[in-house]
């Protein structure tokens, strides 16, 4: 696939899922849309799951297609079409069979416009995102991407993967780069130090990677962007023969897939 092809097929994606896309003024061959090409044909066992807005039309294939098949495996499982589903009837509202794509593509130039109607009423939302409060995370570069360490003493409370009422706010800015660039794939990967055994350590690990998704996702971030994985006390970071050591271990890290540290840092 071309650049522009690349670039014309993302921002169908955005303008789908309600985000201003960067390159708001791209403009697509209407002769041979994306949505129209080999790529955005729904095969898999999650199709028959799928809202027939979402299967059964050309945009709404579209919708599916770029934003929730999470292994880029080019089918849908059931999980990945319920979070179609979701996503889809969160921009919709009640009546989905009435979703306004067109509208949605006019009114990119005001943000987000579309979603549920009543008479002449529009409703919209922007998606702005804090680039002083990005800049503030620290990223670092890795090679998978730019990535932000979250310690325990920020997020959790010790042994425990329930988020801490603050670790909220700290993940707010995040959420919100993240649906204002819903291209980006993330990467969510825990860590512990090396008390206890080998499975509570894999065990809690994963579970407060997938407490930060919910986090994310409870802030209408699409959890099919993310991948979670835990880790035990694997990658330490520091020695566990010190206190201070432990402390660095246990932590959390949230990876911004092919993104370069230092776009942030400006």
């Amino acid at each position: 696939m071309t650049n522009f092809i690349a670039r014309a097929a993302l921002g169908v994606a955005m303008l789908a899922a309600g985000a201003t896309p960067v390159f708001a003024q791209a403009r697509y061959d209407m002769g041979n849309p994306p949505w129209a090409r080999p790529g955005y044909r729904l095969a898999g066992a999650g199709v028959p799951v799928l809202f027939p807005e979402l299967r059964n039309t050309p945009r709404g294939r579209a919708f599916v297609m770029p934003n929730f098949d999470a292994n880029g495996d080019g089918r849908i499982s059931p999980q990945e079409a319920r979070d179609a589903n979701r996503e889809f009837a969160r921009l919709a509202g009640p009546r989905r069979d009435r979703f306004d794509w067109d509208g949605y593509a006019r009114g990119r130039d005001q943000g987000r416009s579309g979603g549920p109607r009543s008479g002449d009423t529009i409703v919209t939302e922007t998606t702005t995102w804090d680039r002083g409060a990005m800049r503030d995370y620290g990223f670092r570069q890795t090679p998978r991407g730019a990535t932000l360490t979250l310690s325990e003493d920020v997020l959790f409370q010790t042994d425990s993967a329930v988020l801490r009422p603050g670790a909220i706010e700290k993940l707010r800015p995040l959420a919100a780069y993240l649906r204002g660039n819903p291209g980006v794939r993330v990467a969510i990967d825990g860590f512990t130090d090396s008390r206890g055994s080998d499975a509570h350590n894999q065990d809690l690990s994963e579970r407060r990677a997938a407490s930060v998704r919910q986090a994310f996702d409870d802030m209408d971030v699409v959890r099919a962007r993310f991948t979670v994985v835990g880790h035990g006390e694997a990658d330490p970071v520091a020695t566990n023969a010190t206190t201070a050591g432990m402390r660095l271990n246990r932590r959390v890290e949230v990876t911004l897939l092919g993104q370069r540290a230092d776009s942030f840092a400006r």
